[in-house]
């Protein structure tokens, strides 16, 4: 099946009038980084240790890569599976990847092969890049045993000092053209229409594996430009990236790509370990950091115990992915002497950011407003009747950069959406008297471990594969440097020997799962409550082992 085949369209007369309103600009992604080299040229644009790269450079090396990957044959709407950690080479394989239209599925450094065959054989990709190894994991060797069960599949780009025979060493594709005008204008002509996919992102996925989210160029060249404006993103940010790259908190809201679009500069970070981070704030003047709460809380307590910490430069430290609690939202600006920035988003769309100039109250307290004029917010009970202001409901969505169904997903998106397009976010949200959300919870089965979204029932599903296990509930208890820890309560089949936490989680790694999603907890108990419809009661497990 075509790509076109499995996606859901927005309806024509309001496509036409986000185009009309300015929302929707006709770019594709990869112009943008040509715009930002015309208007920036020579000025630094990332640096990664001791690589630094202008505007320039990295269009042109962009371009050089995009070049390449044409001559192997890949085309508009072919699917690349990406994983690769937070280095300078990601950057430029996104934008090599927009400037021809090929379609990179972002997958996550945790992820293994149960994600990855289950993206490549979803979405048909024809190739799967991938670091050498990331942490002693041999991702090569993974993705070159996915491919050999894959009949689309045609190369492993692996880059590295690693690079086997049979792989494509994606270093040696990074080369900038000799006739960059040249190159530029052929490529312009490849280029896709911005109406396109441009990338998918993942879904949180409370229904086992994540599902795959369509961005076109035009509605994610609108999520970080507006996001960009809102954070008042300009020449002189510098952005640390030490989340995951390829999350959309870290890459488009704002993120790399906004600032890219700012003229801004962005700091590519291996890893959110605290020394590595406020060492690099330091000697980078990084301005603007993003963490999700459990990391914004080892940064505090980090500088806590070694004030000698130079975070001078840091103006701003956006923290999403969950709620932040207001005690530790408290602390920020005390200890890290910033402000504080609360975003609420989602990568199927809506984004909401707390203003710069609120009030510490709002700031702790809230988890911002809706940042485009063109986002549509209901707040609903259970059947979809909205409730009135300041009563806690049901998050339902639509707008110009909110998707209108997962990529060939019918039975989830029925589920998903309202006849009207409405995208049921599955957050429970109230109103603040200041005009910003409070999150209150969620309605769906889902973990929040640490900033990562472990699906319920795909814990469930992987558990039942080990022949001790008779029933299984995977619930979320509270965790004082999680957020949320994965505890897995269990009932032993008949005449099973006890099962201990050590072998769930080495039976979940032969399984090849990714290890945020192993449980942290194991509670064998003789049998699962259930409520009077017959449902296990997980509210009644997390009050029992919390």
């Amino acid at each position: 099946m075509g790509i076109a085949e499995g996606l859901v369209a927005w309806p024509d007369e309001l496509a036409k009038r986000y185009r009309e309103q300015g929302y929707w600009n006709g770019m594709a992604l990869g112009h943008y980084l040509w715009r930002s080299a015309e208007l920036f040229g020579e000025k630094e644009a990332l640096t990664d240790g001791e690589r630094r790269l202008s505007y320039q450079q990295l269009a042109a090396l962009s371009d050089g890569l995009a070049l390449g990957l044409a001559e192997r044959g890949y085309r508009s709407g072919d699917c690349m599976v990406v994983q690769l950690p937070n280095c300078w080479e990601f950057v430029v394989l996104l934008f090599a990847c927009a400037r021809i239209g090929v379609i990179p599925i972002m997958a996550l450094p945790g992820h293994r092969s149960h994600e990855v065959s289950y993206f490549v054989e979803h979405s048909g990709a024809r190739a799967i890049a991938v670091a050498d190894e990331i942490k002693g994991f041999d991702h090569q060797g993974m993705a070159r045993e996915i491919a050999r069960g894959s009949n689309a599949v045609q190369d492993v780009f692996v880059l590295g000092e690693n690079v086997r025979t049979g792989s494509v060493d994606l270093g040696k594709l990074i080369v900038s053209p000799r006739d960059v005008n040249g190159v530029r204008h052929r490529l312009d002509e490849m280029g896709p229409c911005s109406d396109s996919v441009a990338l998918f992102l993942l879904s949180g996925g409370t229904t086992g594996l994540p599902k795959l989210i369509p961005r076109s160029h035009d509605d994610y060249g609108y999520n970080f430009r507006q996001s960009a404006e809102v954070c008042g993103f300009d020449e002189r940010t510098v952005y640390l990236v030490s989340l995951p790259a390829s999350h959309n908190f870290p890459l488009a809201c704002p993120g790399l790509l906004g600032v890219l679009y700012a003229g801004g500069r962005v700091v590519m970070a291996r890893s959110p370990e605290p020394e590595n981070c406020l060492n690099l704030i330091g000697k980078e003047r990084v301005t603007v950091a993003s963490a999700v709460p459990a990391v914004a809380q080892r940064w505090l307590e980090a500088k806590i115990q070694k004030p000698h910490y130079d975070l001078s430069s840091l103006e701003i430290i956006q923290v999403g992915g969950a709620r932040m609690a207001p005690e530790l939202a408290s602390r920020v600006r005390p200890v890290l002497g910033c402000t504080l920035q609360q975003v609420f988003g989602m990568a199927e769309g809506l984004i909401n950011y707390t203003s710069l100039d609120a009030s510490e109250e709002v700031i702790c307290e809230t988890q911002g407003k809706p940042m485009s004029p063109a986002d549509e917010v209901l707040i609903v009970d259970d059947h979809d009747v909205p409730v009135p202001d300041g009563e806690m409901g049901q998050l339902l969505t639509r707008g110009p950069y909110t998707l209108r169904g997962y990529f060939n997903a019918p039975e989830h998106n029925a589920r998903s959406f309202t006849a009207e397009g409405w995208y049921r976010t599955g957050d429970v949200v109230r109103w603040h008297s200041s005009g910003n959300l409070v999150v209150e919870g969620r309605t769906k089965d889902l973990i929040n471990r640490a900033g990562e979204k472990v699906s319920a029932e795909e814990v469930e599903n992987l558990l039942y594969r080990l022949p001790s296990v008779a029933q299984v509930a995977a619930i979320a208890i509270p965790d004082k440097n999680l957020g949320e820890r994965t505890c897995a309560v269990v009932v032993m089949k008949n005449g099973a020997s006890n099962l201990t936490l050590a072998e769930v989680r080495s039976a979940m790694e032969g399984f090849g799962v990714a290890k945020y999603k192993f449980p942290d907890q194991l509670e064998l108990v003789e049998s699962l409550p259930t409520t009077n419809v017959g449902k296990i009661d997980k509210a009644l497990l997390r009050s029992k082992f919390s």
